[in-house]
């Protein structure tokens, strides 16, 4: 469509900011070949007429194809299948190489992680915002900037330590991550946590608690208490001590609750320490 065409008396740049706001809102699927306004108009499009259809009238109509639906990006890799990946780099060809679903798709970089490849601290956060999107880095942008402060206050940088999230793509919108999409990654971040190893793993937040503890609590009842965290239940599995607490996101929207935060901190530099 050319500058000076318009569709329904709306211009391109119109056109394109409407669908930019959908994808904003995590609209992801196409559910129908052609659109139709149910507002002003009882007859459906072709698409509708097909699925009244019998099968075999379906069939015998070649001139429009089905309408296909966009995988929402089912679990298509287990943890046994990484098992055999032994560097970090290779983690990452891997993911690049995953389907990842409606989220890869819609992000513009994947966030693998940032840090010191043999960090004794590894931090885990939900999934990367807009700005993490746009560098490709996780933990930046204002409350990457707390978190800097943060691991500062108890003797630490961003190069001594490993930062990544439970998702690697950012929903659109900002939205919640589902379940199935949480899922789909988790058998990477396993293998990435393993690869690490660190001596304490610490879950910000809680989305990312709740992920890999399997847990329903909120993170104002699971913060401050240290628990065994296992990559998998069996001998060669990694048993780490995990600690969840407050998502500087979250600290920045409720300043109050950083004294627990830095009670948190201290507990994870003792821990280091010990």
């Amino acid at each position: 469509m050319v500058a000076n065409e318009s569709i329904d008396g709306l211009d391109q740049q119109t056109l394109l900011s409407m669908l930019r706001w959908q994808v904003e809102a995590g609209a992801t699927d196409v559910v129908q070949g052609v659109p139709w306004n149910r507002f002003e108009s009882s007859d459906p499009p072709i698409t509708e007429k097909l699925r009244a259809q019998s099968p075999a009238q379906t069939r015998s109509n070649e001139s429009t194809p089905p309408v296909r639906l966009v995988d929402s990006g089912q679990l298509k890799t287990s943890f046994e299948d990484l098992k055999s990946v032994s560097t970090l780099e290779d983690l990452r060809q891997r993911l690049e190489g995953f389907d990842g679903g409606t989220l890869k798709r819609f992000a513009t970089n994947t966030v693998f992680g940032d840090g010191a490849l043999s960090a004794k601290l590894m931090l885990i956060g939900e999934a990367p915002g807009a700005e993490e999107d746009r560098q490709g880095i996780p933990f930046v942008g204002p409350s990457g900037k707390l978190l800097d402060r943060m691991l500062a206050s108890i003797g630490l940088n961003r190069s001594e330590v490993y930062m990544t999230n439970t998702l690697y793509w950012r929903p659109p919108g900002n939205r919640t991550p589902t379940p199935e999409e949480r899922n789909a990654t988790l058998p990477f971040l396993l293998r990435q946590i393993e690869l690490i190893g660190p001596k304490v793993l610490v879950l910000l937040g809680g989305p990312a608690a709740q992920s890999l503890l399997n847990e329903t609590t909120g993170i104002t009842r699971l913060r401050g208490r240290w628990i065994d965290f296992q990559t998998r239940n069996e001998p060669n599995g990694l048993s780490i001590p995990a600690l969840p607490t407050f998502h500087p996101a979250f600290l920045l929207r409720q300043p109050a609750q950083k004294k627990q935060a830095w009670q948190d901190l201290r507990a994870i530099r003792a821990r280091l320490d010990g």
